[in-house]
């Protein structure tokens, strides 16, 4: 029996009085990569990216790993509900123009001491004064260094379209009028370089772009590594007392852990290992998290239709956005169906094995979107499922 026959016999008997669909995290799976993410970190400390797990108790199981310390939130909603809910250190990892958000925080002195906001723009901080509504707390910012290459002088571009701030002027700059503004407090920078750690450079059956990919990463993270340096150097010209520096992502995790000028690491996708972190060569994860959908039809020989399973990711459309038939081995969309909104037909020989009733599992092209279309999540242990947690749509919240 291969490896990932067993798991599915291990699944399919923790779940068997449970009905699908439903999502399980293997939380053996998931511990591994959570050591795997540690390893590459090399002792700094590693902050959680709450998009990618998308449920507080997991996020509380791997925050009482030592070596992780903090969460990296994606909406202001989502800090300040953590934060009330007893997470202490809250980074949000993008802009917000939540007026009500900003006048609950600049309001409460515990969640204004919890949650640090996001800027990279002087008109963001105007939001937030505009929005006080009389609260007096100290605002704590940080702000984001575009991390994107640009070559040809900045004709070409490679990387994400985030931050404005590329340059250590623009970033000292910045961080000058924080300093002479009332009521904000610069306590930290963040660069993601989504370009190194969010893309796969072992694309299956391309070896030249998976070349490419490579010589690019390579010379983003030469560029980087210097830009970043100058640029914290820079702002801490100004405000010498910075808490930290944040970078990395989970595709880039060792390489920039070795940059002395970061302090701690962001990490999420990581700990459930989707199917986009099959084709890196820096990292080998175990699929922690999966999705499993009934066989409700057999319509013929090869063929059998479960229930849903239409679930994309987020991103350029494309075939490698859709989740993958993962369990058993060997089924494969119908290409003039693919994953439907209520039903999905798969093909090949394992086909003519199920039975009505069985579960065929999934995994998700990206992490936490998964918990988008599940209220809990099962949590497995060996053959057994030990505990069910809710998602964040399971406790009533659908941040974004």
């Amino acid at each position: 029996m291969t490896a990932r026959a067993a798991d599915r016999a291990r699944y399919d008997r923790a779940t068997a009085d449970l009905d699908a669909p439903l999502a399980i995290v293997d939380l053996d799976a998931f511990d591994a990569n959570a050591e795997d993410v540690l390893r590459r970190a090399g002792g700094k400390p590693v902050r959680v990216a709450s998009k990618s797990v998308r449920c507080r108790a997991l996020l509380e199981r791997v925050l009482a790993r030592e070596g992780f310390a903090g969460v990296m939130s994606f909406t202001l909603a989502e800090s300040l509900w953590l934060a009330r809910s007893g997470f202490d250190d809250v980074l949000l990892a993008y802009p917000s123009s939540d007026r009500r958000g900003f006048a609950e925080l600049a309001g409460d002195p515990k969640l204004a001491a919890a949650v640090t906001v996001m800027i990279d723009d002087p008109a963001q901080l105007r939001l937030i004064d505009g929005a006080r509504q009389g609260g007096t707390e100290e605002v704590r910012v940080c702000l984001e260094l575009d991390t994107s290459l640009k070559l040809l002088g900045g004709r070409i571009r490679v990387g994400a379209r985030r931050s404005p701030l590329h340059s250590p002027d623009r970033m000292a700059e910045i961080a000058r009028t924080v300093a002479r503004t009332p009521g904000f407090r610069l306590v930290g920078i963040m660069a993601y370089e989504g370009h190194i750690a969010g893309v796969g450079d072992a694309v299956a059956g391309r070896p030249v772009r998976s070349r490419a990919i490579r010589l690019m990463q390579a010379a983003a993270r030469r560029e980087l590594a210097g830009r970043r340096a100058e640029a914290v150097r820079a702002v801490r010209s100004v405000v010498p007392d910075l808490e930290f520096v944040n970078g990395g992502g989970t595709g880039s995790v060792q390489y920039t852990a070795a940059e002395d000028a970061v302090t701690e690491i962001a990490a999420g996708s990581g700990l459930y290992v989707p199917r986009l972190f099959d084709n890196y060569t820096s990292f080998r994860g175990r699929p922690a998290a999966l999705f499993a959908q009934p066989v409700v039809r057999r319509p013929g020989v090869g063929v059998v239709t479960v229930l849903g399973g239409g679930y994309p990711a987020s991103g350029v459309a494309g075939p490698d956005r859709l989740p993958v038939p993962y369990l058993p081995e060997g089924l494969r969309y119908d290409p003039q169906e693919g994953p439907g909104e209520v039903q999905t037909p798969l093909l090949g020989a394992p086909a003519d094995d199920l039975l009505i009733g069985d579960k065929v599992w999934f995994r998700h092209a990206k992490a936490g979107e998964l918990c988008e279309r599940f209220a809990e999540l099962h949590l497995v242990e060996g053959d057994r499922v030990t505990a069910t947690v809710p998602t964040y749509r399971g406790e009533g919240h659908t941040f974004l």
